[in-house]
């Protein structure tokens, strides 16, 4: 299905004023049939009055970013596209399916319109809630509910996207799917769990996230620029066909699920505290070590081993202790 656009003049004012003119004649010449008996010019004002608001049903008003798609007798004819008052044939009918869909998304067209009327028959009353049928082309943010999903070593992760999108082809979006907001909402759960299982939550060893058959150091929380163009352009694969074009997915919530969060919890702490110990270490040696050669290239003192040892030991306790040193003043010999 190939979108065709309506090239229309915006001809709906010259069609309401024309419709108006014929009203005001019709009522002028049945007034004149009732006075000069004119059976003829009585029964086709009579006929007028009665069936001349039907051209108005042609009427259709558009705001910027708003489109419509026309049929006739279920058949696509094309559709409307910049704002502007319009007249088409009133037997057409406008075609949205996805008109009352809502989703967790901004940019709705009737998210605050909604026209209404009263009517009243035999003592009864209701309202009648007219739909509205316009697509809109402006741009669209979908945030679906965070998932939970495993990644690629089996830990139970949540996480959540939100999807910047918009309608690019009308005839697609209409016919070729049956409610394009639902199916981008569907094919986006797909996307993300599929490009999710292929990465760990952290970094980890002997993990080919790329597919490349080499291990690399992709994860979801070190590379989530990568993951989200990963999942923007297998949305876009899948939304093609929908008549729709996908401008941006971002990650907003990640997180590990709360079955294992408090473990996971601890096994970060763990490895910071082992990472900080052995830097702390590595430090404490370094210093140990300048500190022996400053010593021995300025003459400054003469140690054997015995007293080197000594040294370090001291050393390496008050730099890598967790509390401050408590001095100890020797005043004898160390033998």
């Amino acid at each position: 299905m190939q979108e065709k656009i309506l090239c229309k003049k915006k001809n709906g004012m010259v069609a309401l004023l024309l419709t108006i003119i014929l009203y005001f004649a019709s009522i002028a010449l049945c007034i004149y049939g009732g006075i000069k008996g004119n059976g003829l010019i009585l029964a086709i004002s009579i006929i007028w009055l009665s069936i001349g608001w039907f051209p108005a049903l042609g009427l259709r008003v558009l705001r910027p970013n708003e489109a419509l798609v026309i049929t006739l007798f279920g058949k696509y004819v094309g559709t409307l596209k910049g704002d502007g008052f319009y007249f088409v044939n009133p037997f057409s009918s406008s075609f949205n399916p996805a008109s009352k869909t809502k989703l967790k998304q901004s940019g709705d067209v009737d998210t605050n319109e909604k026209p209404s009327m009263t009517m009243t028959a035999y003592g009864m009353s209701g309202n009648v809630e007219m739909q509205n049928r316009k697509i809109s082309l402006k741009i669209m943010t979908l945030s679906n509910n965070k998932q939970k999903i495993n990644d690629c070593l089996g830990n139970p992760i949540e996480i959540g996207i939100a999807v910047t999108w918009k309608v690019v082809d009308t005839a697609k979006a209409v016919f070729n799917v049956d409610n394009f907001k639902e199916y981008l909402s569907l094919q986006c759960d797909s996307a993300l769990r599929s490009i999710v299982r292929t990465y760990p939550y952290d970094v980890a060893s002997n993990v080919d996230t790329t597919g490349d058959g080499k291990a690399d150091e992709g994860s979801l929380r070190g590379s989530s620029e990568m993951v989200a163009q990963r999942i923007k352009e297998e949305i876009q694969e899948k939304v093609e066909e929908a008549g729709l074009t996908i401008l941006e997915a971002k990650i907003t919530y990640l997180a590990y699920a709360q079955e294992i969060a408090a473990v996971m919890l601890q096994r970060q702490q763990a490895s910071a505290i082992i990472d900080a110990r052995t830097m702390i270490v590595d430090g404490a040696v370094g210093m140990v070590e300048m500190a022996l050669r400053k010593l021995g290239e300025n003459n400054v003192i003469e140690l054997d081993e015995e007293r080197k040892a000594s040294m370090v030991s001291n050393l390496l306790v008050v730099l890598c202790g967790n509390k401050d040193a408590q001095p100890i003043v020797n005043s004898g010999s160390l033998y």
